[in-house]
């Protein structure tokens, strides 16, 4: 189907004035056919100028529409990857981070679980138990730099991956950690002192992640059994 011409008017005032243009008359014939094409004229640049500020209006709203699905897409990511309560990485993104730090060099990897922790919940209620995993977490981001990363792997249990550590440096950062969560204060009601029990070892490169989990997690285990609110090396 033939589009019709949208400028059709135009084009045939600009066909009479080039007649007018190219003729010997003179006189009104000349004012107005140049009146005519002056109108034409003056309309196509009203309707340019809307046509503009309407594309100008439409690219805004177009980058607008793009930063706000950029952050949403960002927020989507965020919240697949990273423990809600906490803000740390979740256990699968925490397990990919790891595996992939593990393929490319040596790491530190702790196990960290928060001793009798049922027993806050039962005593002083979810909320507070919460409060309590907060402030641990924030306790181990102070002492966490990046590339070092940490996850929420279970419900008061977490890991953290340490890359760049020397193995005669594992249980000194472990070490550290297990003081720093003893010398916190909680808010009331918890009237308690919170301890934490960490199994760490040193991974050469090349270890899978599930091996040196489970190594680490024996060692966290053998911190339990053997009083808790201490360290245990995957080498003792």
């Amino acid at each position: 189907m033939e589009q019709p011409d949208l400028f059709a008017a135009e084009s045939q005032a600009l066909v009479r004035a080039r007649q007018a243009f190219a003729s010997d008359a003179a006189g009104a014939d000349h004012r107005g056919v140049l009146g005519e094409l002056i109108a034409h004229y003056e309309r196509l640049m009203r309707e340019t100028r809307r046509l503009i500020g309407r594309s100008d209006r439409a690219e805004r709203d177009m980058q607008q529409m793009n930063r706000a699905l950029h952050q949403l897409a960002l927020q989507l990511q965020h919240r697949a990857t990273h423990d809600p309560l906490t803000g740390v990485l979740n256990r699968g993104a925490l397990i990919e981070y790891a595996g992939g730090v593990l393929r490319g060099e040596p790491a530190v990897l702790l196990v960290l679980d928060i001793d009798h922790f049922k027993g806050i919940n039962d005593d002083f209620g979810h909320p507070a138990g919460d409060a309590v995993i907060c402030a641990v977490v924030d306790c181990l981001k102070a002492l966490v730099p990046a590339p070092a990363a940490i996850g929420r792997v279970g419900g008061e249990e977490f890991s953290i991956v340490w890359p760049a550590l020397a193995p005669c440096q594992a249980a000194g950062v472990a070490q550290r950690l297990c003081d720093a969560v003893r010398a916190l204060r909680h808010a009331g009601p918890v009237d308690r002192v919170v301890t934490a029990s960490i199994g760490a070892g040193w991974f050469a490169r090349g270890t899978a992640f599930e091996a040196a989990y489970g190594r680490a997690d024996a060692a966290l285990y053998r911190a339990k059994r053997e009083g808790r609110d201490c360290v245990r090396l995957d080498a003792d």
